[in-house]
């Protein structure tokens, strides 16, 4: 593990050798990067720059289809499909009102139905594909089947790290809520000029247990909270995926862990035509789970526990301007 800016790189590598004392610490050093930052660089996941490359280039050719035929595509916030301008304001999930987010997003997420049509209706919908990019939906599958395959390699590295069996987290996620947001941040000649206090992602803090994100470095781009140095720029490796704790991960360790806070900026005006594309994988749980915070010494604050899909629809309705 190395230290850049407060945000550790932690290799995979030597937790998925099956080394039992590289396994511990890898733990051991997950849980003290975890205690100091609710971001981490993960490297040796096994995802190569070419796939999340051929995702990112199919999703741009969608973005600049004309307006009127993305259209035929949209959806509001929680829908499967595209998210156009304006429908999100991210900061209102932590009470700080912005104007909406400066991004359009390409969304998908589970399908495999639980049998209870309320759920079902809302959180496994049917994925819907453009006509227009056919080579959309194998990648974004394919991309999609990789995410929660190291989502659960990841969980179960951080169960290991609180000192619990390493099916703690992953005995929730048979048939887990989860969303692959594809995200374009155009430059002003799309967007114009950014209202006073807006951004291509307003501050907020993920919602549920792990976020798993590939972006790309730039001017208007990701950035990070701490008590300590306020905000600033996300360290980036082109290698690496970006994993932060959302809040759902946060409360089940009774905040030994904090959900990340972070934002993306708006264009630059040193960089006014910058286009950046993430891909962003947001990991949750099986609809309904219980969540508790684990006790002392591990957990430090007693939350009450919540219903993991009641509290992520009120996150999501909080976000939602259109």
């Amino acid at each position: 593990m190395t230290a850049g800016w407060r945000i550790p790189t932690v290799d995979l590598g030597p937790w998925l050798s099956g080394d039992a004392d590289a396994r511990a610490r890898s733990a051991t050093a997950v849980d003290e990067a975890r205690s100091r930052a609710g971001f981490l660089l993960v490297t040796g996941h096994g995802v190569t720059q070419g796939e999340r490359a051929r995702v990112r280039a199919a999703a741009r050719e969608f973005f600049l289809l004309p307006a009127e035929v993305k259209q035929r595509y949209a959806v509001g916030v929680g829908g499967r499909g595209w998210l156009g301008p304006g429908v999100e304001a991210n900061g209102n999930a932590e009470g700080t009102v912005t104007p909406p987010d400066l991004k359009e997003s390409w969304s998908t997420g589970a399908e495999q139905r639980t049998g209870d049509a309320g759920l079902d209706a809302f959180w496994f919908q049917d994925n819907v594909w453009p006509s227009e990019v056919p080579r959309l939906r194998p990648l974004l599958e394919a991309y999609g089947a990789r995410m929660r395959a190291v989502s659960d390699e990841v969980l179960r590295l951080l169960a290991a790290a609180l000192g619990q069996d390493e099916d703690f987290f992953t005995r929730h996620t048979a048939r887990p809520t989860y969303t692959l947001n594809v995200n374009r941040y155009p430059g002003t000649e799309v967007v114009g000029e950014p209202l006073p206090g807006q951004y291509r992602i307003g501050p907020h803090t993920d919602f549920g247990t792990v976020t798993l994100l590939d972006r790309q470095q730039g001017r208007g781009g990701l950035q990070v909270w701490t008590e300590e140095q306020g905000w600033e720029d996300a360290p980036w490796d082109p290698e690496a995926l970006t994993v932060n704790i959302g809040d759902l991960m946060a409360r089940w360790t009774g905040d030994r862990w904090r959900s990340g806070r972070h934002r993306v900026l708006p264009p630059s005006p040193e960089a006014p035509s910058e286009e950046l594309v993430s891909l962003v994988w947001f990991y949750e749980c099986d609809p309904r789970t219980a969540v508790s915070p684990l006790p002392p010494p591990i957990g430090r604050t007693a939350y009450p526990t919540v219903d993991s899909t009641d509290y992520l629809r009120a996150k999501l309705d909080a976000i939602s301007v259109a």
